[in-house]
C-alpha cells in the first residue's frame, strides 16, 4: 500500500533515478522532475505530501523554490538538497519554510528517516485540511438546501452580512433552520478558524445562564468551588449564537447590553470586567416587539440584537422546496438502517406537501426517519405516513407534532428492540433525551 506521494526534483538523471527507486522500495508513490517548470506542473496534477529539491536547477533555485511551494501548498513538506559544505543553503532553505536539508552523497543515512518524518507531519497537515474542508462544507451556505425564492432571499441577506461582525438577529419559527443559518454566517466570516458557541437560552435558569454566559470566581455562590470560564470566553476571537434570546430573564438583558455596547462582561462575583471579541447571532421564534409591549424584553438590547435581521421562512411557507428536503433526509437515514431506499412514490410527495408543518424541518426529518424505518419496500408510500396524515383536517394542529414524535420514537425503539443507545444515535439525539423523552410520552418497551 503507498504510503504517500514524493517529487524529486534534480537534473542529474542518474541520482534523481537512484533516489526514486530507494524510496518506491519503501512503498512510496515517485514523480521525477529535472527542473523547476516540470515541478511545478506535476504539483499541479498531482497531491505531492514531500518533495526533495535539488538547489542547482536549470531554470531556477531549489531555495528560493521552497517558498513558491510552500506559499501554493502549505501542506506540503520540502527536503532540500544541498552541494557539499553548503551549509548556508540549507539555512535559507528552512527559514524559507523547509522542512530541513541534506547534503548530496553524505547523508544517504539520514535520507529514509527523514523523508518518513517529513510524510508523517505532511499527511496529517492534509488530513487537517480535509477535515476543515469537510465541517466548513458542512455549514456552508452551499449546503442549505432549496430552490424556493423564500430560501433563497435568506441566504442573500445572510452571505450579505456574513462578511462583517453586525450581530445578526435570525427570526422563525421552531425547526425553521436558525443554528443552521448561525453556522453558515460564521463559516462565511473572517472568524471562521475561531470558535462557534451555541447557547441555547432557554435551557437555563436565571442564575445559572448568567453564569454559563459569563463565568464566575471561587466563591462566588454555594458550590463555586474554582473559577469558571463562561460561553463569551469559550467563544473569543469567534461567534457565539444566542437560541431562543426571548426566553432570557430580563435582569439578564442588562447585562447582555453591555456586552453588545462595550465589548466587556462582569464574571459572576468578580468586580472589575473582562474584555470580549466575539460576534454575536441570536435567534427567537417569539416576536419580540410584543415581548416589549408586555414588558418582558428591554427595548433597547433588542434595537442593538436587531441591527441585522433575517427572517427565515417556515417550511409551509416553501413548500415546493420539501420534495429536495424529504429526498435529502432519505439518503441521510437509509445507510443508518441498513437498507435501500429509492425513492418515494407521488403519493406520498403529495401528501407531504398538503400537511401543515408545524414543526417544520425538523418535523419533515423525523416523518421521514419514520416512513424509512416502517416501509417493507424500496419505495416510500402513504402507508407509511402517520395517522395524523390521514386524519381529518380538523385534528387540532398542536398535537400533531407530539404524536409524531411519539410514533416516531415508539417505532425506532422497536426495531433496535429496546436498545436505547442504539435508538438515539438513529434519532440522532442525547442518550438523556430519549430516557425523557420516553417518560414524557409515556412509551411502552
Amino acid at each position: 500500500m503507498a504510503k504517500g506521494h514524493i517529487l524529486i526534483i534534480d537534473d542529474e538523471d542518474q541520482l534523481r533515478k537512484l533516489m526514486s527507486r530507494l524510496l518506491a522500495l519503501e512503498g512510496y508513490t515517485m514523480h521525477e522532475a529535472p527542473n523547476v517548470r516540470t515541478a511545478l506542473k506535476l504539483l499541479e496534477k498531482e497531491e505531492i505530501q514531500v518533495v526533495l529539491s535539488d538547489v542547482k536547477l536549470p531554470d531556477g533555485n531549489g531555495v528560493e523554490l521552497v517558498q513558491t511551494i510552500r506559499s501554493k501548498y502549505p501542506q506540503s513538506e520540502i527536503i532540500v538538497l544541498t552541494a557539499y559544505g553548503n551549509i548556508a543553503d540549507g539555512v535559507q532553505a528552512i527559514k524559507n519554510g523547509a522542512f530541513d536539508y541534506i547534503t548530496k552523497g553524505d547523508d544517504n543515512n539520514r535520507i529514509l528517516p527523514l523523508v518518513s518524518k517529513a510524510m508523517d507531519k505532511a499527511i496529517l497537515q492534509y488530513r487537517v485540511r480535509d477535515l476543515e474542508k469537510k465541517l466548513n462544507g458542512k455549514y456552508s451556505f452551499d449546503t442549505i438546501l432549496g430552490n424556493s425564492e423564500e430560501i433563497h432571499n435568506a441566504i442573500a441577506l445572510a452571505r450579505k452580512v456574513a462578511m462583517t461582525d453586525l450581530t445578526v438577529l435570525l427570526l422563525g419559527e421552531t425547526g425553521a433552520g436558525k443554528e443552521v443559518f448561525a453556522q453558515a454566517i460564521h463559516q462565511s466570516s473572517s472568524r471562521n478558524q475561531q470558535p462557534f458557541v451555541a447557547v441555547n437560552c432557554s435551557a437555563f435558569g436565571k442564575d445559572i445562564l448568567e453564569s454559563e454566559l459569563f463565568g464566575h470566581v471561587a466563591g462566588a455562590f454555594t458550590g463555586a468551588i474554582k473559577d469558571k470560564k463562561g460561553f463569551f470566553e469559550e467563544a473569543k476571537g469567534g461567534t457565539i449564537f444566542l437560541d431562543e434570546i426571548g426566553e432570557m430573564p430580563v435582569e439578564l438583558q442588562a447585562k447582555m447590553l453591555r456586552v453588545l455596547e462595550a465589548q466587556e462582561f462582569y464574571k459572576v462575583g468578580e468586580s472589575k470586567p473582562t474584555k470580549t471579541d466575539v460576534r454575536v447571532i441570536a435567534a427567537t421564534n417569539r416576536n419580540l416587539e410584543k415581548e416589549i409591549d408586555a414588558g418582558h424584553f428591554r427595548s433597547d438590547l433588542y434595537y442593538r440584537l436587531s441591527a441585522f435581521q433575517i427572517v427565515l421562512p417556515s417550511l409551509n411557507e416553501r413548500k415546493k422546496d420539501i420534495p429536495m428536503l424529504a429526498a435529502w433526509f432519505l439518503d441521510q437515514v437509509a445507510p443508518k438502517l441498513n437498507k435501500r431506499l429509492s425513492g418515494m412514490t407521488p403519493a406520498f410527495l403529495q401528501a407531504l406537501q398538503q400537511h401543515s408543518w408545524k414543526g417544520n424541518i425538523r418535523e419533515l426529518k423525523n416523518v421521514i426517519e419514520r416512513a424509512a424505518i416502517l416501509t417493507e419496500t424500496d419505495t416510500l408510500d402513504v402507508n407509511v405516513l402517520p395517522f395524523d396524515f390521514r386524519q381529518d383536517a380538523s385534528t387540532p394542529a398542536s398535537m400533531r407534532l407530539a404524536e409524531v414524535e411519539k410514533h416516531h420514537i415508539a417505532r425506532v425503539l422497536a426495531h433496535v428492540k429496546g436498545n436505547k443507545t442504539k435508538a438515539a444515535e438513529l434519532l440522532d439525539i442525547g442518550l438523556t433525551t430519549l430516557y425523557n423523552k420516553i417518560k414524557e410520552y409515556n412509551i411502552n418497551l
